[in-house]
């Protein structure tokens, strides 16, 4: 037996009769099968928290990542701008660098660059930084232990740190809106 009801979301239009055969609209979400506004589920108070909490984790990380991102320009422009006027990016580098000594800062910028990415792409962008930040750490642990000299050897992890948690909220608003 058909039943009538009035939808309960205004979608800046006037509201409108709609037939359904069953409606439960409850703290569930749940919406009847038959005709319906935009052919989905009618958002609910539920449905509309986990948006705005979702809507407030992705500002937090980009808020989070933005002055990460800057930071990492920054060095940037400083080094290409060294490397335009001098011919070296870094006048005060050591000859012989180890190669394991240069993938950690490569890693960072790798995992910044997909901070930036996830701007966009949340997914993408955080799954790169997250990976990235992996290879840091595992980088780290081998070539220097943290209890090795502790105050000054927790400096890079913790920079892992800093960079890795705004990928991780942009890898979890990724699954809450998916």
């Amino acid at each position: 037996m058909p039943m009538w009801g009035l939808a309960g979301v205004n979608w800046g239009a006037s509201p409108k009769l709609y037939q359904f055969d069953l409606c439960y609209v409850g703290d569930l979400g749940l919406a009847w099968p038959g005709p319906q506004p935009r052919g989905g589920w009618i958002v609910t108070k539920g449905d509309d928290r986990r948006n705005r909490v979702t809507k407030w984790m992705r500002w937090i990380a980009r808020i989070w990542s933005f002055p990460i991102i800057v930071y990492v320009l920054l060095l940037l422009v400083g080094y290409a701008w060294s490397w335009g006027t001098t011919g070296v990016a870094d006048p005060y580098a050591v000859e012989e660098v180890p190669f394991t000594e240069v993938l950690p800062p490569l890693f960072m910028f790798l995992s910044v660059l997909g901070l930036g990415i996830a701007w966009r792409w949340e997914r993408l962008g955080a799954t790169i930084s997250i990976v990235c930040q992996l290879a840091v750490l595992s980088l780290l642990l081998i070539h220097s232990p943290i209890t090795q000299d502790f105050p000054l050897s927790a400096i890079p992890y913790l920079l892992s740190m800093v960079t890795a948690i705004p990928a991780i909220l942009f890898l979890v608003c990724w699954w809450r809106s998916k």
